[in-house]
């Protein structure tokens, strides 16, 4: 199997090399880009696997890069992850809203970094891949969801949701480990006009634990940006 590329765009060097170093001894094959000018010729030019996209570059900055690729129709299906300092929530929202796949708080650690990676790439794979119309159950641990029974078991015990509890919790366990912003949440539950606000997903997710149960902690809170279905 042909190694997966990975495009690094990252003004500071230091950073970019340790990215680039930490990459490149999992076995990815790693190109560097200092500018978001350099990197959407490279993401052009070279057609990476996938991009880990720091959100302040000088000139073009990391989110209109990133506008620019999601809203190209060859470009798109590249997965992004995005690289913000801490206190950057409005960024790293904007961004995820834009198409972004993950993100990544610096200082970050590398081996989170490589997870990471390894997840984006993973899913990208899977989204690639045409699922069987018949699919219509999720099993993660005792999850079991089967969207075409309207049913939800967990650990074997029945949990009654509404329609749009149900779908809340459907869409985030089918990408376990994304983070969705509750705009995204509303947009593929209800579609984009859809007149619900960030609080009613809030309120939706409040009501999802509390029948969850000792089970609640299966969908995490990303404090200023959404919630997504841990991990396992």
């Amino acid at each position: 199997m042909a190694k997966a590329t990975i495009l690094v765009i990252e003004d500071d060097q230091d950073i970019r090399e340790l990215l680039a170093y930490t990459l490149g001894k999992e076995g990815y094959d790693v190109i560097q880009a200092p500018s978001g000018e350099a990197g959407l010729k490279a993401i052009k030019d070279r057609a990476p696997s996938l991009v880990v996209l720091d959100v302040m570059l000088p000139g073009m900055d990391g989110l209109e890069l990133l506008r620019k690729v999601k809203g190209d129709q060859k470009l798109r299906a590249i997965p992004v992850i995005m690289a913000s300092a801490r206190g950057e929530e409005t960024d790293i929202v904007t961004g995820l809203e834009l198409g972004a796949d993950d993100y990544v708080t610096k200082p970050f650690s590398p081996r989170v970094l490589v997870a990471r990676v390894r997840t984006a790439l993973r899913r990208a794979v899977e989204s690639a891949s045409p699922e069987p119309a018949e699919q219509a159950s999720i099993a993660i641990g005792d999850f079991m969801l089967d969207a075409e029974r309207h049913e939800l078991k967990v650990g074997g015990r029945s949990i009654d949701l509404s329609a749009t509890e149900f779908a809340i919790i459907e869409r985030l366990a089918r990408s376990p480990g994304r983070v969705f912003t509750r705009s995204q949440i509303i947009d593929s539950v209800r579609g984009r006009d859809y007149p619900v606000t960030d609080r009613s997903v809030d309120v939706q997710v409040l009501s999802i634990r509390k029948k969850l149960g000792s089970s609640a902690d299966i969908i995490e809170t990303v404090r200023g940006v959404g919630y997504r279905f841990r991990d396992e």
